[in-house]
């Protein structure tokens, strides 16, 4: 297994404000998913790329906040999207930080109450 991680979801209460925090953040375009019985807006995704993509969801009965599991989006430098995130709306939980040999993170919530990190090499 060389990428264990091929999908992630990110369940939002309010679409809008949740579509404009991320495409904030970091500066992308999400595009509009079909899903049954859901809304879903993807990341940009390249198959030639590096990574897992994944989307925002708004379903019925999946409430966001509060889950147990952390996506980490990759970043050139990590502080320069940590900048943007009070600004659009998030809270900052832990400024960039090193992690040794394996880089720098930063921990923000994003509008919904959803823990995110930001990783990078420098």
């Amino acid at each position: 297994m060389s990428n264990p991680v091929g999908w992630f979801e990110i369940y939002v209460q309010d679409m809008n404000r949740a579509k404009a925090f991320y495409e904030s953040v970091f500066g992308v375009q999400l595009s509009r998913l079909e899903g049954p019985g859901m809304e879903m807006w993807g990341f940009p995704m390249g198959a030639e790329g590096y990574g897992a993509s994944g989307a925002l969801v708004k379903m019925p009965g999946f409430p966001s906040g509060g889950n147990s599991v952390l996506v980490y989006f990759s970043c050139a430098d990590c502080a320069a999207e940590a900048s943007k995130v009070v600004k659009a709306g998030g809270s900052l939980q832990k400024e960039k930080m090193s992690i040794g040999q394996y880089g720098f993170i930063a921990l923000a919530v994003d509008t919904e109450g959803n823990m995110i990190g930001l990783h990078s090499m420098q």
